[in-house]
């Protein structure tokens, strides 16, 4: 990190890389989801997004994310010069990340043909979702992520971003061109997904040969946790928090179409869509925080690494406020531009999946500062508490309140978690910084 600039300043700049890749992968992103809503209709479109659904949930569940770790003790390797020591942490992460990544493909294949048909799925979708298990890899791909962190190529990341909406809407044009149906739309999405994992990789692998570290990447891998004491227990609790922060968001729609069927699905997909100008950049906030965080704790620079944090807030609220009161006023003529008529009653959906996303968008950012801080636990037992804790209510409110239910749902979740996640963040940041203290 450069030791001129501020947290809160390395953050901001860390961001707009990010965002830059963001807003081109968004504006591509809205061409190929206006060609599949509007080629496939409402129940098919909604049954494209439960089959992705239904992959990226097991694979959520299964595969793991190990970036955290890297991040946090490649930090403190990179800090004191041992560059065979970072080496070891990412040959150790792509090892485990990997295998994990193929049980989940396996275990994914398996339970689709039990799980399709109770979804909704034709005959057709749940044979390919057999083939469609290989998408697990468009997430397999967390420790070049961390690597690019380390070698501060934010830049990078942004640019990747970009990668899968490409590849989306070169297919959805082809398959416009040529009339074809929903699994013409699965094979898209698959070959994207299997772009994005990829391409990550190659970026992850060409900036650590340009990084010039004295020392090799191969090698076994046993003896490389007892020089990183804590590792295990540390890679554990993040990658339990990230699966169960993201086990709501991705069960929902499952249940929802479990509940309602692949139309309300299709309805709801697409109001998540039209508000993820929301969500992605509190994503990418949460991303180009950790790093710098994670440095400023590592030089134990707990007071700007607060400051860094509670100015990033500031600024994320700041800016979404309006946007979603852009959403409120204009939601009607989104959803039917992007999907046409059958999709407009999704309206008031969408503006409470705004507000939701609007209380939320720090939330990644807060996580993130108590990874940092050593502290994952504390964010797993809010994900805990909100996200688990209250996802057996979904069923009810869509039973009472209908397909809106669902909005009003992550309302309730986001005001928990984020009231959790303050109170811990301050708790924990003097606590680290009191005990860093008296231990010198």
């Amino acid at each position: 990190m450069n030791v001129h600039k501020s947290g809160a300043r390395q953050i901001f700049s860390n961001l707009w890389a990010l965002l830059s890749g963001k807003a081109a992968a968004g504006i591509i992103g809205l061409g190929y989801l206006v060609i599949a809503a509007r080629m496939l209709g409402v129940t098919d479109y909604g049954v494209l997004n439960l089959v992705h659904g239904y992959v990226t949930l097991v694979g959520g569940i299964i595969a793991f994310s190990g970036w955290h770790g890297l991040v946090r003790y490649g930090a403190e390797a990179m800090h004191l010069g041992d560059h065979q020591r970072f080496l070891d942490l990412a040959r150790l992460m792509s090892v485990i990340e990997l295998s994990l990544g193929i049980i989940a493909v396996i275990a994914a294949a398996l339970a689709a043909p039990l799980v399709g048909p109770r979804l909704g799925w034709s005959a057709q979708a749940v044979n390919f979702s057999l083939f469609y298990s290989f998408a697990i890899f468009a997430t397999v791909r967390t420790t070049p992520h961390g690597i690019l962190q380390i070698a501060e190529r934010f830049d990078l990341i942004g640019l990747h971003q970009a990668v899968m909406p490409s590849a989306r809407l070169i297919g959805a044009l082809l398959v416009w061109a040529f009339d074809g149906g929903l699994i013409a739309f699965l094979w898209v999405w698959l070959l994207s997904a299997l772009a994005e994992g990829l391409s990550m990789w190659i970026m992850g692998f060409w900036v650590l040969r340009r990084m010039r570290l004295d020392g090799q990447l191969a090698g076994p891998i046993r003896g490389i946790t007892p020089a990183n004491p804590g590792l295990l227990g540390f890679i554990t609790a993040t990658n339990a928090d990230i699966t169960l922060r993201e086990l709501a968001p991705r069960a929902a729609p499952l249940i929802l179409g479990w509940m309602l069927g692949p139309a309300a699905a299709g309805i709801y997909s697409l109001a998540q869509r039209a508000s993820t100008v929301l969500q992605q950049p509190a994503q990418m906030l949460g991303q180009a925080s950790y790093a710098v965080i994670a440095k400023l704790v590592a030089a134990s620079n707990f007071a700007e690494a607060r400051r860094a944090v509670w100015k990033s807030l500031r600024v994320a609220v700041a800016v979404s406020i309006p946007i979603t009161l852009l959403l409120a006023l204009f939601g009607e003529q989104l959803l039917g531009l992007l999907g046409g008529t059958e999709f407009k009653e999704g309206v008031g959906l969408l503006i409470l999946i705004a507000v939701s996303r609007t209380i939320t968008i720090g939330m990644p950012s807060l996580s993130a500062a108590l990874t940092a801080l050593g502290r994952p636990s504390s964010s797993i037992m809010v994900n805990l508490a909100t996200n688990l804790g209250l996802l057996p209510l979904l069923p009810l409110f869509l039973h009472l309140i209908g397909l809106n239910g669902a909005g009003w749902h992550v309302i309730l979740q986001s005001v928990a978690a984020l009231a959790l996640l303050v109170w811990c963040f301050r708790r924990e940041s003097h606590a680290v910084e009191y005990r860093n203290r008296t231990s010198r």
